[in-house]
C-alpha cells in the first residue's frame, strides 16, 4: 500500500508506517498547493495530513483508492466530516498527546504577557535601559488572581489543574460541567459573560466550530477588565483579531499572549506592532514529547484504517456500525 504525507512530521511516525508501507513524504518544508495535494493523494490508499491540507469532496474525488486520512494535529476543522462520513471515509485526530505542551504554553504566554518579559527584554537587549525604576514594566501580578478558562476540555482542564500554588481562583465556562475542575481546583462554573467580567486572565480553550467563531469579538473584550490578559493557544478565528487589535491599542484590556491566528500565517495589521502582545508561531504544541507523540499517533490511526479497524481517535466513528 502507499501512503502520502503532505509534509515532512517527526521521524518515529515515518518510521513506524515505513516498516509496512510504500511511503511518500512531501520533501518541501511548507503546505502544499491545492493543486500539488490533488495530484499526490490520487494514487494514495492512506494519507497523513496537516491542518492547512483542506481534505473535502474535491479531495477524496482525486483519491479514490483512499482509505483513510489522519490528521496530524487535533484541530479537524480542515477536514469535511459529513461528507467523509456518507463515503465511509474514516478520518482522525491527534488529541491527548498534546494537552501538557500545550496547557503549558497558555501559561508561559500567560507570564510573559502578564509581566511583560518579552517587552522588558527587548529594552534590555537595545543596550538604551537606564536603570531601574518604580514604574518600569509594571504587570499583572499572577498570585492571587481570578482565571477564567473558556473550555473545560482535555487542555482546558490540565491548564486549571496548573495553577495550583498560586492560590488563583479559577473560574470556568463550558457547556459541559467539569466534576473535575471544580475537585481539584476548586472551580466555579459561570457564564462567558460573567467570566469576562471577573477574570484578571481569561485563557482560550475551545475548538474551533460556527459556534466559537469569533465568540471573542469587540463585545466580549470590551466586557473584560481594562488590568486584563487574554490568552490563546486553542485556534485563531476564536478571537475577532482585528477587534483584539483595537482592544490592545485603545486599552480595552491590558495585554494578550497569542499562539494562533485567524488568518495563519500572517497576523492581523497591527498586531505585531503593539508592545503589549506576546506573540508565538503556532509552537504551543513544540515539544519533543508532544510531537514525537503526535506523528505515532496519526501513524497508528492510519495503520488500524488501513487494516479495516476503527482507529483510537476515529472523527466518524459511526461508519463502523
Amino acid at each position: 500500500m502507499k501512503i502520502y504525507i503532505t509534509r515532512k512530521i517527526p521521524e518515529p511516525g515515518i518510521e513506524l508506517l515505513r516498516a509496512r508501507y510504500d511511503v511518500e513524504v512531501n520533501p518541501n518544508d511548507r503546505p502544499l498547493t491545492r493543486q500539488e495535494l490533488l495530484e499526490k493523494v490520487a494514487g494514495a490508499d492512506g494519507v497523513v495530513s496537516l491542518l492547512t491540507d483542506r481534505i473535502d469532496a474535491e479531495v477524496f474525488d482525486a483519491a479514490p483508492r483512499c482509505r483513510g486520512f489522519a490528521n496530524y494535529a487535533v484541530g479537524f476543522d480542515n477536514m469535511d466530516i459529513p461528507e467523509a462520513t456518507k463515503r465511509k471515509i474514516p478520518l482522525s485526530n491527534t488529541p491527548e498527546v498534546l494537552t501538557n505542551a500545550t496547557a503549558e504554553m497558555a501559561w508561559a504566554l500567560l507570564f510573559a504577557a502578564g509581566r511583560r518579559v518579552v517587552e522588558s527584554d527587548a529594552v534590555m537587549r537595545s543596550g538604551t535601559w537606564g536603570g531601574w525604576g518604580p514604574l518600569q514594566f509594571i504587570g499583572q501580578e499572577v498570585t492571587g488572581a481570578t482565571l477564567g478558562v473558556v473550555g473545560a476540555g482535555r487542555i482546558g482542564r490540565a491548564f486549571a489543574h496548573k495553577s495550583k500554588g498560586f492560590d488563583i481562583k479559577v473560574l470556568y465556562t463550558d457547556e459541559f460541567r467539569s466534576e473535575e475542575m471544580e475537585r481539584d481546583v476548586g472551580a466555579e462554573r459561570v457564564s462567558l459573560d460573567e467570566l469576562l467580567a471577573r477574570a484578571d486572565f481569561v485563557s482560550l480553550h475551545v475548538p474551533l466550530m460556527p459556534a466559537t467563531r469569533h465568540l471573542i469579538d469587540e463585545r466580549a473584550l470590551r466586557a473584560m477588565k481594562r488590568t486584563a490578559v487574554l490568552i490563546n493557544t486553542s485556534r485563531g478565528p476564536v478571537v475577532d483579531e482585528a477587534a483584539l487589535v483595537r482592544a490592545l491599542r485603545e486599552g480595552w484590556i491590558a495585554a494578550a499572549g497569542i499562539d494562533v491566528y485567524e488568518r495563519e500565517p500572517k497576523a492581523a495589521d497591527g498586531l505585531a506592532e503593539l508592545k503589549n502582545v506576546v506573540m508565538t508561531p503556532h509552537t504551543a504544541s513544540a515539544t519533543t514529547t508532544s510531537r514525537d507523540g503526535m506523528a505515532l499517533r496519526a501513524a497508528e490511526n492510519l495503520i488500524a484504517m488501513l487494516e479495516g479497524t476503527r482507529p483510537l481517535d476515529c472523527l466518524n466513528p459511526e461508519i463502523y456500525g
